[in-house]
C-alpha cells in the first residue's frame, strides 16, 4: 500500500520528469528579467542594495515597489512568465563559483528545468520554475484557497543562517543526477550545498508558508504575517494555525544551476565545495526567496479554482492567458545599477559584487 509520502513523491516525480496532468497546482516558468543588486523589500529605495538577485516577472520592477503608489499588474507592459496575466515579481540570490586557485568569482549559469506545453525547454535564459499549489491530502481538504491580494508581499528564509539549526525544512539543495530524490526537500536533499560533484547540476527549492493572518499584506520582517502549516510538512495540507487561519496557495520556487564546468574532484575534497551565494553564504543554509504579488484582477483565483477540475494543470490552464517561452524571454529590463558588472557575460570577477564578505 502506498503511504501518503510515497504518493506525494510519485506525484512530484511525474511533475518534474514528465510534466503530466497531476492536477491541483499551477507550475510554469519565468525567464530572467534582470540580474542586479536591488531588493525593494529588504532595502527599499537603496540603489544598489547589499547583494545580487535574479529577478523574474513583470517589467515594472523597481527599487521601491511602493504598494501605495504602484500596482505591478497595471504598471507592467510585459512579463517573463508563462501566464501573461502574472506580473508578480519573484527573486532569489545569485550563485557564484569561487576559484580555489586564485579566489576569483564566476556567476554560475542556469539550466532549463522542464519542457513546457509549447514543447520548448523552460525557463529560457535562466529564471525560475514557479509553483502555486493547493493543499496536499488529508481529510478536510478545502475546495478553494484564497488568492493573494494586491499589495501582498513576503519573504521566506534567513540569509544570515550558516548552520543547519534554525534552517527551513522547505529550503533545500538537490544534487541532481547523483542519487537525487523525488519530492522537493526530501531526506536526500540538504539545507547546505552538496559536497560532491553533481552531474545534473544543483537544484535549489524554496517553499513558502501557506497560511496568512488574513489582515496584513506585509509585516515589518516581511514574514510574520505568514505561517507554515502545523505538522512540519514541506508540502502543506489544508490546516492552518488559529493565528494565521487563511489558507492561501503554497508558493514554491525552483532554480536549476548548471555546475558542470566546475565539476573537478579537487574542488570537493575533504567535504569542501566551491559555491557561494551572492550574499556571502558559502554554506547554502541562508538561501531565501522574495515574492511580490502582481496577478491581474482575479486571474490567480480563477486559476487556482480551475485546478480542481480536469483541464487546468501546470502551464496548461485554458482559463488563463498564456504566452510561449520565446515570447516571455523577449521581456527584459535594463539594470537599474549603472556600470556594475555582475558576471552575466561569463566574466571572472575579483570579488562578489558589492565586495560582499564570504562566511
Amino acid at each position: 500500500m502506498w503511504t501518503k509520502l510515497g504518493v506525494i513523491a510519485l506525484l512530484f516525480q511525474h511533475v518534474v520528469s514528465q510534466n503530466v496532468n497531476v492536477g491541483r497546482l499551477l507550475r510554469f516558468s519565468c525567464s530572467q528579467l534582470v540580474i542586479e543588486r536591488t531588493d525593494p523589500l529588504v532595502n527599499p529605495g537603496m540603489n544598489p542594495s547589499t547583494h545580487v538577485h535574479q529577478i523574474v516577472g513583470g517589467n515594472s520592477f523597481n527599487v521601491t515597489m511602493d504598494p501605495d503608489r504602484m500596482d505591478p499588474s497595471v504598471e507592467s507592459t510585459c512579463t517573463t512568465c508563462t501566464y501573461s496575466e502574472d506580473f508578480s515579481n519573484y527573486w532569489t540570490a545569485s550563485l557564484y563559483f569561487r576559484s580555489p586557485e586564485n579566489g576569483s568569482y564566476k556567476l554560475v549559469p542556469q539550466r532549463t528545468n522542464f519542457v513546457g506545453i509549447d514543447k520548448a525547454p523552460q525557463p529560457m535564459g535562466g529564471g525560475l520554475t514557479i509553483y502555486y499549489m493547493m493543499p496536499f491530502g488529508g481529510r478536510g481538504t478545502p475546495n478553494k484557497v484564497v488568492a493573494f491580494k494586491p499589495g501582498f508581499r513576503m519573504i521566506t528564509g534567513k540569509p544570515e543562517l550558516r548552520t543547519s539549526p534554525g534552517s527551513f525544512k522547505g529550503i533545500c539543495h538537490r544534487c541532481t543526477g547523483n542519487g537525487a530524490g523525488l519530492a522537493p526537500c526530501d531526506s536526500r536533499d540538504t539545507s547546505e550545498f552538496p559536497t560532491k560533484m553533481c552531474p545534473g547540476g544543483i537544484r535549489a527549492s524554496v517553499i513558502f508558508p501557506s497560511c496568512w493572518d488574513g489582515k496584513n499584506l506585509d509585516s515589518p520582517d516581511h514574514a510574520s504575517h505568514m505561517a507554515y502549516s502545523p505538522g512540519g510538512q514541506n508540502l502543506a495540507p489544508a490546516t492552518c494555525p488559529s493565528t494565521h487561519p487563511v489558507r492561501v496557495p503554497q508558493l514554491m520556487y525552483e532554480v536549476a544551476w548548471d555546475t558542470a564546468q566546475f565539476n573537478k574532484e579537487a574542488y570537493f575534497k575533504g567535504g569542501k565545495q566551491p559555491f557561494v551565494y551572492s550574499f556571502g553564504d558559502s554554506t547554502g543554509h541562508g538561501q531565501h526567496g522574495d515574492y511580490l504579488f502582481g496577478w491581474k484582477g482575479d486571474a490567480l483565483q480563477r486559476g487556482m479554482d480551475a485546478t480542481l477540475g480536469n483541464d487546468c494543470v501546470n502551464d496548461a490552464c485554458p482559463i488563463l492567458k498564456s504566452q510561449t517561452a520565446a515570447e516571455a524571454a523577449k521581456c527584459f529590463k535594463n539594470t537599474q545599477v549603472p556600470n556594475e558588472v555582475v558576471g552575466r557575460g561569463g566574466e571572472w570577477l575579483p570579488a562578489i559584487p558589492g565586495n560582499v564578505h564570504v562566511t
